[in-house]
């Protein structure tokens, strides 16, 4: 009978480390593809501003993209992908702190996508991308000319916002990786470095080796290097 406990013990030691490395892979799974998800649809045109300009003002349209809406939100998801490379590279507390920064960015991502997106808001963003080289305009003057541009933010305009739901979509990859923060700050400290799953445990009792210098030296006194301290007093 007392012989069943260091069996159940020496079983469940082998399974810890593997269940440890499936929880932080999973984890960094979580983490990496709702960043993704969330940064790639704040990519997307969430809204359209089109014009009617009269003569001799060509017509167009200007497209809005959700990071032009929500910089702030898309800086956040850019923080949360170099969290990958921040779990990977901590241990211990400075992992569970990487955690918290996670379970932030992801919250206020959620509360700023989430937000009702207003006319005035677009047309701040349209203008934004007017004078911004990488504003992204379609029209009668051709794709990347001022002209249609200026009639956008200028002359009389229909706003259009995206049918298809962008918004939701990143508040979805922010709750993934809203739920790996709160993973990484409980458990994150208990997980191994990745690094140091491939480390070869030294043998108990192996005898430092000394570098060439030293070796050089021993060997100039007469003196044995590979011979132990107590082993020589006994001769």
């Amino acid at each position: 009978m007392t012989g069943g406990a260091p069996v159940a013990a020496a079983a469940d030691g082998p399974a810890r480390p593997a269940r440890s490395g499936r929880e932080l892979a999973l984890a960094l799974g979580l983490t990496g593809a709702g960043a993704a998800l969330t940064l790639g649809c704040l990519r997307q045109a969430w809204a359209q501003v089109r014009t009617s300009a009269p003569a001799p003002l060509p017509s167009g349209s200007l497209l809005v993209t959700g990071q032009a809406l929500m910089p702030l939100a898309a800086a956040l998801a850019v923080v949360a992908l170099a969290g990958l490379v921040a779990v990977v590279a901590t241990r211990g507390l400075a992992r569970r702190l990487v955690g918290l920064v996670l379970v932030v960015a992801a919250a206020v991502i959620m509360v700023l996508v989430s937000l009702p997106v207003s006319a005035a808001s677009v047309l701040v963003a349209a203008q934004a991308a007017v004078a911004s080289p990488a504003g992204s305009v379609t029209g009668g003057a051709g794709p990347g000319q001022a002209a249609p541009a200026a009639a956008a933010v200028t002359a009389a305009h229909q706003i259009v916002l995206a049918s298809f739901p962008w918004r939701w979509l990143a508040v979805a990859g922010a709750l993934a990786v809203l739920a790996a923060g709160c993973a990484i700050a409980w458990r994150g400290g208990r997980w191994p470095a990745l690094s140091s799953r491939y480390d070869r445990p030294a043998p108990a009792g192996e005898a430092t080796v000394a570098d060439a210098a030293t070796l050089w030296e021993s060997l100039s006194k007469g003196v044995d290097p590979t011979e132990q301290p107590g082993r020589r007093g006994s001769r």
